[in-house]
């Protein structure tokens, strides 16, 4: 059976291609199938620090939903009419919906991000996206919703007034557009988008995996809570970080003029 998905580990990282070229990286069933066992895996694997998330090919990191298959499921009166979420559906829970996935996802975007790709790429941490890379939520012009939390990550990650504009409408933002607003922390010609990839991976591998999966951790539980009540919530990642070894050992490195030796304990 042909794979919709590529799974490969190097060293600490893991590398996710959605492998769909032919159709622009069209997210079907089988490929959230494919991602749930990805992710669950991602997460279960110590060795695995961090995930980068891109798409096969040049033309595109993904066209979100394949709506060829959702038209065949419909006139067949297989597919129920869908809102938020991915609860009951292949894949569950998605990307999108793994709200205490703490290890860092980075996307690497290339093309088109349309729709659930979109969607996708706003669920990750970090963006890196090649200067021919766009960016849109198309749903509206399709009778349909950005059910996978692009309504509320966009108007979240952006003001009010820009998402509204892009929702709204089905408008395309450039690479260069989505860096403006914030959406995007580094835009790059394609050919180095490897690169520059790799020194974001490098980057965050050089800190302490545990310091960095309770900052995503608190960052995601107290993004609406008023700050004096952030201060004193409840961070399972941040219990485990400062209780760790490698809470001591930073100190230690510093002061003993060395590189700091990582365990995640």
């Amino acid at each position: 059976m042909t794979r919709c998905v590529r799974y490969e580990k190097d060293g600490r990282v893991a590398h996710v291609c959605l492998d769909r070229p032919e159709v622009l990286n069209a997210m079907n069933l089988a490929m959230h199938a494919e991602l749930a066992d990805v992710w669950d895996d991602f997460e279960r694997d110590d060795g695995l620090w961090i995930a980068v998330l891109t798409g096969a090919g040049e033309r595109s990191f993904s066209v979100g939903q394949d709506l060829t298959e959702l038209v065949a499921r419909t006139r067949s009166q297989v597919a129920r009419p869908s809102t938020f979420g991915s609860r009951g559906k292949p894949g569950w829970p998605r990307l999108t919906e793994r709200f205490d996935l703490v290890k860092p996802v980075i996307a690497r975007v290339n093309g088109y991000a349309y729709g659930g790709g979109f969607e996708l790429a706003l669920a990750c941490d970090i963006i890196v996206a090649a200067e021919d890379a766009s960016f849109a939520m198309t749903e509206a012009r399709l009778g349909l919703i950005p059910g996978a939390g692009g309504v509320f990550r966009l108007s979240r990650q952006t003001g009010t007034k820009i998402a509204m504009g892009h929702l709204l409408t089905g408008r395309p933002m450039t690479a260069r557009r989505a860096y403006e607003v914030g959406l995007v922390n580094e835009v790059v010609a394609a050919a180095d988008l490897d690169a520059c990839v790799r020194r974001w991976t490098d980057d965050v591998l050089a800190c302490a995996p545990l310091s960095a999966r309770s900052i995503k951790q608190v960052v995601g539980r107290s993004a609406r809570l008023p700050l004096s009540e952030a201060f004193t919530a409840e961070y399972p990642a941040e219990t485990i970080r400062m209780h760790s070894n490698d809470a001591r050992e930073g100190p230690a490195a510093f002061v003993e003029k060395r590189p700091p030796r990582w365990t995640a304990t």
